[in-house]
């Protein structure tokens, strides 16, 4: 089986990828980073003797998603859609051509990816697709364009579940909270004051995600703080959430 993977340098990407290799899964990788990206495929292919392809695009780029669009043409059994970013500061502030970058990996990559991957699963009657969303698309949190475009892909797996139903090919949102990896860092987003039962660890969410892929469940949020949480939001006044939320995220300025 292959398995496509999307920012599998670092944290729920290399999660992704640690588990699938070490199930006996080839894999193909797809990042920027040329060197992490060669040093994590020399690794899992040595330990678990898996063969490791890699392709080194820029998922913001056209250039980049059309080289792999091309490669999942060809047919995968899995594609994992991981890569994304968050960004710090006012929106109104932002720099305009890095909040496009955003769009294009979180939501323009997943849609344009997915697309040229389920044909090929289509034609075979099997397939998986794992989008990876977060909590902040299922509430209103302090983002706004990261949320906004977490929302899309919640709502694009659920559309496309709804509408391959019986084909043998599953589309899953993953909807993680907090998770102990580089991303807040790399947004350079304050995380400081966060309650410990907040975060989630990788090899969790990678773990209940898989499990939660074999019972069909498409919208998965790992965690049982965030399942809570989730379910207590649908019931809260639209507004009272909006104050809950700003309260929770108050000092943490992101768009």
């Amino acid at each position: 089986m292959q398995v496509l993977i999307t920012g599998p340098t670092s944290g729920l990407g290399a999660g992704f990828a640690r588990r699938y290799a070490a199930d006996g899964h080839d894999l193909i990788l797809v990042a920027r980073d040329a060197v992490r990206l060669n040093t994590l495929a020399a690794e899992l292919g040595d330990r678990h003797g898996v063969s490791v392809e890699i392709i080194c695009a820029d998922l913001a780029d056209q250039a980049g998603r059309d080289a792999v669009c091309e490669r999942l043409r060809d047919g995968v059994h899995v594609l994992v859609n991981n890569a994304g970013f968050g960004t710090s500061g006012e929106f109104w502030t932002a720099d305009y051509v890095q909040l496009q970058s955003q769009l294009d990996v979180n939501v323009t990559a997943v849609m344009a990816l997915t697309h040229a991957a389920l044909p090929a699963m289509l034609a075979t009657g099997a397939g998986t697709v794992i989008n990876v969303a977060s909590v902040a698309g299922l509430m209103p949190g302090r983002g706004s364009t990261y949320s906004a475009s977490k929302a899309w892909v919640i709502a694009f797996s659920e559309g496309l579940a709804n509408g391959l139903g019986g084909t043998g090919v599953g589309v899953h949102a993953l909807c993680p909270g907090f998770v102990h990896t580089e991303f807040h860092e790399r947004a350079g987003i304050d995380m400081a004051g966060t309650p410990t039962w907040f975060w989630l660890e990788v090899d969790d969410v990678v773990a209940d995600t898989l499990t939660a892929v074999a019972a069909d469940k498409v919208v998965i949020v790992p965690g049982l703080q965030y399942k809570l949480l989730t379910t207590g939001s649908r019931l809260l006044p639209r507004t009272l959430l909006r104050g809950l939320t700003k309260r929770v995220g108050k000092g943490r300025d992101r768009t």
